[in-house]
């Protein structure tokens, strides 16, 4: 059995043409000689296309199916993952616009928690000029918030008060107001750490700005992205070389496209490699190799910078989080506890006179509601889109600052880590388009031998 085997094997071996020295005609020569020029061309439309699957749609495109979610959590976790079947639906959405929740986590994780805390960003923002802008923005509604608190809380009092006596308390409000907004940037500052999370706050963002995820990768890493897609091409053709001389020894239909779904999946890889590896540089054979990516980390960090500085973490956002996000609440609160002392030195010494006349508990009822007013007044100037821009170049230059000093590792984690649980679908595409392409050059050709 083994003899005849290897007889078998002994005799195929002296008829395989290893020097094409049968190939019959110019047609022959043309079918082996486009093979390399034909998985070039698949390997640049492999990693092109795995581009368009990674970014776009940006939403989920096609049906949701009753059942299916519930039926998709006993399936294997990679079938899971797959977006569409991640929600219960038949269709598509980019890898990354997907992962963008995931995406926020890491870049909190991987980069922004080392880049700087809390407090350290409420201080690039510069509270004293926040302040200066609060009261800028504040004063003009002094005298209606002074109206309508007295009129909710002593209509009567405020009715029969002499316009000489309005004036004087909104004067007296008014003059006290550097400082009671001066105890609200002094109060954000202390407590910062505990009223803002960064991580919950970029990972809101990111996952109702899926667009912001994909303007992230393709922003700092477009050179490589470009890169890749011609790369697939060089692979492709390279790869194409032995695929033309196995296809003529073993001279089989089937060879194409199986050698296809190997030079398909190598493609994608390879590629992927060289954008992210070595993270730091090595070489072999007398050669240099380094992340593509990482041999721009400091060009990239900029990038990143920006886009985090003007969207993620801005005047704005921090705002919009202390008042309206899972903790606002406890903002309100100390900033109310906060405003309430303030008042009482506006009220000056008033305050007694003002405590007989309108008795302890309309006074101290007059009082909370100016504070919890004035709360909500005195963060509203964090929405000024122009004063915010202004700041924000500040946490621009910290976070680029901070993001080139990252070591190699973290710096590309924080775009790999989003995609890289879900880089096997596009290793399965490059494979399954490969071996679409041999099937193509064998319909078109026909000389397979059987």
């Amino acid at each position: 059995m083994v003899s005849a085997t290897y007889d078998r094997i002994v005799d195929w071996l002296s008829d395989v043409d290893w020097f094409l020295q049968d190939l019959n005609g110019t047609w022959e020569w043309f079918a082996i000689l486009t093979i390399p020029l034909f998985t070039g061309v698949i390997g640049w439309l492999i990693n092109w296309t795995g581009l368009i699957m990674l970014f776009y749609p940006i939403n989920f495109h096609g049906f949701r199916v009753p059942g299916m979610a519930e039926l998709a959590r006993l399936a294997p976790r990679k079938v899971q993952e797959i977006p569409g079947v991640m929600i219960g639906g038949i269709g598509w959405q980019g890898i990354v616009p997907a992962r963008a929740a995931k995406m926020g986590s890491i870049a909190v994780d991987k980069a922004i928690a080392k880049l700087g805390t809390p407090a350290e960003f409420y201080q690039q923002l510069e509270p004293d000029k926040i302040g200066e802008h609060i009261v800028k923005m504040f004063e003009p509604e002094i005298p209606q918030l002074v109206d309508e608190v007295m009129r909710r809380s002593n209509p009567a009092f405020w009715r029969d008060l002499p316009e000489a006596g309005k004036r004087a308390i909104v004067a007296r409000v008014r003059a006290q107001l550097p400082s009671v907004v001066g105890t609200v940037t002094t109060e954000i500052g202390v407590h910062i750490d505990q009223l803002l999370d960064p991580k919950i706050m970029v990972i809101d963002h990111f996952r109702k700005n899926p667009s912001l995820v994909v303007r992230v990768f393709k922003d700092i890493g477009q050179k490589e992205l470009n890169m890749m897609v011609n790369l697939g091409f060089i692979f492709g053709f390279l790869l194409g070389i032995p695929a033309a001389l196995l296809f003529h020894w073993i001279h089989m239909w089937w060879v194409l496209p199986v050698l296809g779904v190997i030079i398909g999946w190598i493609t994608n890889a390879v590629g992927m490699w060289l954008i992210f590896e070595p993270t730091e540089p090595r070489r072999i054979l007398g050669i240099r190799f380094h992340g593509l990516f990482l041999r721009r980390q400091d060009e990239a960090a900029e990038v990143y910078a920006q886009i985090i500085a003007d969207d993620v973490i801005t005047l704005e956002r921090i705002g919009d989080f202390l008042m309206d996000g899972p903790r606002g609440d406890r903002t309100r609160q100390m900033l109310a506890a906060a405003l309430g002392p303030a008042i009482d030195k506006a009220a000056g010494r008033a305050r007694g006179a003002a405590r007989i006349a309108l008795g302890v508990a309309t006074y101290d009822r007059i009082k909370d509601e100016f504070a919890t007013e004035a709360v909500g007044r005195t963060l509203s100037p964090f929405k000024d889109v122009e004063f915010g821009r202004q700041q924000s170049e500040r946490i621009r230059v910290l976070i680029a600052a901070r993001t080139k000093e990252l070591p190699p590792r973290d710096f590309v984690e924080m775009m790999r880590s989003a995609i890289r649980e879900d880089e096997w679908m596009l290793y399965a595409h490059g494979a399954i388009m490969g071996a679409a392409g041999g099937f193509l050059h064998e319909l078109i050709f026909r000389v397979g031998g059987a």
